[in-house]
């Protein structure tokens, strides 16, 4: 850092420092110097607590706790010239102690603080002037994830690492180097976002975010897969039970299984979805006009049909689409929701093998064999 000489027009150096050599504490003043200013932080925020040890089964303390004007509690861990070692872990394990505290558990940890200092104000309207809110009842506290910014002279390459990974995997971390100088008995503080780069921050959580919601969707996708694979095979069990239609057909990872009907392009399948279960014929020979032909032909017989499966079906001609469909359905049942189950599978194998049975002299008419 340089000192900038008007006069002489020349820049002056100012001396480096550490905090140990200006005999500075890490309790007794940086982390007063942070409570009195979190603009240190490059940030507003609202400080609620120092050394707040309320954890259950545990004397640790954390060396700050703060409010953002989001409403996310802020773990702040302050060290001098060096990080340490363990100063991730640590924070890590105290954002975990915090994230069960409840919107009046922060309300009662401030007014401790409040009471502790000596302060006449009550900690829910000092909340409600930093949020902008006027009803306290109207503010949510603590619903989001828990951040974590660690501040010292030096951070080691172990801590910085760990911290690149954490914000990688969507862990909100800041990284805070304070450096002190000296000039002329006055010190300086100088403070830098080293994690992320303040240019780079915005573009860094994107990229964080994207990566959480493609995990939070790749493991949401294996469940379900997982989940269907059990359905299909418990669907099959029964259906081979009643009927030899799906006898060599396997479960399957998605949403739908089928099997032929004995005619080129039309299939009999079953279909579960987190809505509905369906049973259908679905008619896709080749091209549209022949699948609307065949559709069709088959509506011509659509009483006979109806009378014989004992209930009205679903005629989808779809003249839009290439592929026609005769269905039937059963409504506000989830194959996520394990309880539907027997329900779905009672509904989908009774039903195909009515189904089944109601359209294969039709078929034999409509296609003369």
């Amino acid at each position: 850092m340089f000192l900038i000489d008007k006069e002489k027009n020349e820049a002056i150096s100012i001396s480096k420092k550490t905090f140990q050599e200006l005999e500075f504490k890490e309790r007794k003043h940086l982390q007063e110097w942070i409570s009195k200013n979190t603009d240190i932080l490059g940030e507003r925020l609202l400080i609620i607590q120092k050394e707040f040890s309320g954890f259950d089964d545990t004397k640790e303390r954390l060396d700050l706790l703060a409010l953002d004007e989001s409403g996310n509690l802020v773990i702040i861990e302050n060290k001098l010239d060096d990080s340490g070692r363990d100063v991730v872990w640590q924070a890590l394990k105290y954002a975990s102690y915090c994230s069960s505290l409840t919107k009046n558990d922060i309300k009662d940890i401030f007014q401790k603080y409040l009471d502790a200092q000596g302060e006449k104000e009550h900690s829910e309207k000092l909340i409600c002037d930093f949020l902008e809110t006027e009803d306290f009842s109207e503010i949510e506290l603590n619903s989001d994830d828990q951040r974590i910014i660690m501040i010292a002279a030096n951070f080691r390459k172990e801590v910085t690492s760990t911290a690149m990974w954490l914000l990688d995997h969507n862990i909100k971390i800041k990284c805070i180097k304070v450096t002190p100088y000296e000039l002329n008995g006055q010190v300086l503080l100088d403070t830098e976002q080293i994690i992320p780069i303040v240019d780079a921050e915005d573009y860094l959580i994107k990229i964080a975010n994207k990566k959480q919601e493609e995990l939070i969707n790749r493991e949401k996708k294996q469940t379900r897969h997982t989940i269907r694979v059990e359905f299909w095979t418990q669907l099959l069990q029964e259906m081979n039970e009643k009927s030899d239609l799906f006898k060599n057909i396997s479960p399957s990872k998605d949403n739908w299984i089928g099997c032929g009907s004995g005619y080129s392009g039309l299939a009999y399948n079953f279909v579960i979805t987190s809505n509905y279960a369906r049973i259908e014929l679905w008619i896709n020979k080749g091209a549209q006009e022949d699948n609307k032909e065949i559709f069709d032909s088959i509506y011509k017989f659509k009483g006979e049909i109806e009378s014989s499966f004992g209930d009205q079906l679903d005629w989808q001609r779809r003249d839009d689409g290439k592929g026609s469909r005769i269905a039937y359905w059963l409504r506000d049942v989830n194959v996520f929701n394990e309880e539907d189950w027997p329900e779905m599978i009672n509904f989908l194998t009774s039903n195909m093998v009515k189904f089944e049975i109601a359209m294969k002299k039709v078929l034999r008419s409509v296609f003369k064999k």
